[in-house]
């Protein structure tokens, strides 16, 4: 028998970026909201990085794959029938604490792609609408970067400087220049400078494994304090079981195991998903029940429907100097857009786009990864392990998903987490579109890699645990015989149940998603409290 609370006004599931975001807003105008996530508190001054073995953490325990790091506060996920593996965090700040920061915005076109391209479907809302959240997001997240980026409309200033590019950015931009391609310093969201009482980065690297001097943004040192201090609740070790329902068909609250494994029902006028797009529609599916046989709001019968990834390709340069690639953010550099948008005459529709990323730590580099190469054990092994060390400098190719109906999360039939709660399974293959966009992306790769002056060039073209990004699978539309929730992020079906992660988006683009997630997240808040 489940234990009874008092009801709050706004009960959010996950204390990730959207979660966070979204807390705060209702938070700081007077909402009585309650977050409930399932990991807990993480200590900066305890992160992976400030042990010697910490590349070997990385792939470990603080893996960003949950079927790697295994841990009791993970859910398991069955990817046997995906050739990416999806990634993901659970704790306060979500995956905010494992990403690279990486921080560009979705295009205009990003929002038109049926009216431009003939494909996918437009979104119910647009950049122009995006843009008041966006700057909202950059001034509390804390952006690096330069204003005059000839991809994008105006954008408000940067909060401080970009990150240096060292001698992979400055050596990768001169090959850029060579061959008369649109490259930019990437907006960041990691600091160069002091701000908002944070330290600014030291270039130490690995900033997917946790950020002991919080340069880097994550929503558990700058939304959380905020909402808190705001009068928002935070329970962690809380992990959601089931959306239950009033009589009237409207959401009553969750059903969730609290930190000693005792059921808890927590009751709310409004209900908020915020657990990204595997977690959000695997709850949905979970919470099937008379009223919603095939899961909660899913008449339109695309909840898990549609989902989008980015595949990644690695394109990997080797220099004959010392590129001091293992030096700066690991992920933060130089972007390029050059292919972004669809051109007709390359055969398929969309883009993708260029990140420039540093080189690999010793022990990762030892092991042939990030495109190091192969390096052979024995008598070579240290001659084979200086031509590459610092020498390399990686190019990602994110590529444009289109949304595909067979693409998809659906439960598992076996699989369950450690509390019994039944596992997501994951099938995903990628469209012809996305294999000749990404076989146009890695020729180019390997074209701007041989002007930069590389020596040679290595690509794997797939990365398989790089599934970081997770989209679409509880679509936005005004329709809801094709979409799940509307522009307000309201469900169609059960009108106090709203959804403000990744699951909403129509389509993908072509860059990191994050800050797109919590613009559309604060825009959701934004339009609820003008409703309420």
């Amino acid at each position: 028998m489940a234990g009874s609370r008092d009801e709050v006004d706004v009960l959010v599931i996950g204390a990730g970026a959207s979660g966070a975001a979204f807390t705060w807003s209702l938070a700081k105008d007077g909402f009585d909201v309650l977050c409930l996530e399932q990991g807990g508190w993480m200590d900066p001054s305890a992160y992976t990085t400030t042990h010697d073995d910490w590349e070997l953490h990385r792939q470990t325990d603080f893996s960003p794959d949950p079927n790697v790091r295994g841990l009791d506060v993970d859910y398991p996920v069955n990817n046997q029938d995906s050739p990416i593996a999806p990634l993901m965090y659970n704790a306060v700040g979500g995956s905010t604490i494992h990403w690279s920061a990486h921080f560009p915005r979705f295009h205009p076109s990003d929002f038109r792609v049926r009216t431009l391209d003939g494909v996918a479907d437009d979104w119910p809302i647009n950049y122009e609408q995006l843009e008041p959240f966006f700057d909202l997001n950059d001034s509390i997240m804390g952006v690096s970067g330069i204003t005059g980026d000839p991809a994008y409309p105006p954008k408000s200033p940067r909060q401080t400087p970009p990150i240096p590019f060292g001698k992979v950015g400055d050596t990768m931009a001169a090959g850029f220049e060579k061959l008369g391609w649109h490259w930019w310093p990437s907006d960041s969201a990691i600091i160069s400078a002091p701000f908002d009482g944070r330290g600014a980065c030291n270039n130490c690297g690995p900033c997917d494994i946790g950020c002991t001097r919080r340069a880097k943004a994550s929503t558990d040192i700058n939304y959380w304090p905020k909402a808190i201090a705001a009068g928002a609740k935070l329970e962690i070790s809380a992990r959601v079981r089931e959306i239950t329902l009033n009589p009237d068909g409207t959401a009553r609250g969750a059903i969730f195991y609290d930190a000693d494994g005792n059921v808890q029902e927590q009751r709310a006028k409004n209900v908020v998903l915020g657990c990204n797009g595997i977690g959000t529609p695997r709850l949905l599916l979970n919470s099937a029940s008379a009223m919603h046989p095939d899961g909660l709001s899913n008449s339109s019968g695309l909840v898990g429907k549609n989902l989008m990834f980015h595949p990644y390709s690695i394109v990997s340069g080797i220099f004959d100097e010392d590129m001091e690639s293992y030096a700066g953010p690991n992920g933060c550099s130089i972007i390029s857009q050059e292919f972004y948008e669809t051109d007709p005459s390359r055969g398929f529709v969309r883009g993708y786009a260029f990140q420039i990323a540093r080189g690999a730590g010793p022990v990762t580099t030892a092991q042939g990864g990030m495109g190091a190469g192969p390096i052979p054990w024995g008598g070579n092994h240290r001659a084979s392990f200086d031509r590459l060390f610092g020498r390399n400098a990686v190019i990602a190719v994110i590529g444009e998903d289109l949304p595909e109906l067979h693409n998809q999360v659906t439960i598992d039939p076996e699989l369950t987490d450690s509390d019994g709660i039944p596992a997501p399974k994951v099938t995903y293959t990628m469209s012809d579109n996305s294999i000749k966009l990404m076989a146009h992306g890695m020729a180019r790769g390997e074209e701007v890699m041989t002007a930069a002056g590389a020596i040679d060039v290595q690509i794997n073209p797939l990365l398989r645990r790089g599934g970081w990004h997770l989209l679409g699978t509880a679509r936005m539309g005004n329709d809801p015989a094709n979409s799940v929730v509307d522009s307000l992020g309201r469900s169609h079906d059960v009108k106090n149940l709203f959804i403000i992660d990744g699951s909403v988006f129509v389509t993908a683009g072509a860059v990191n998603p994050t800050p797109t997630i919590q613009a559309v997240a604060l825009h959701i808040a934004d339009q609820f409290k003008q409703n309420s």
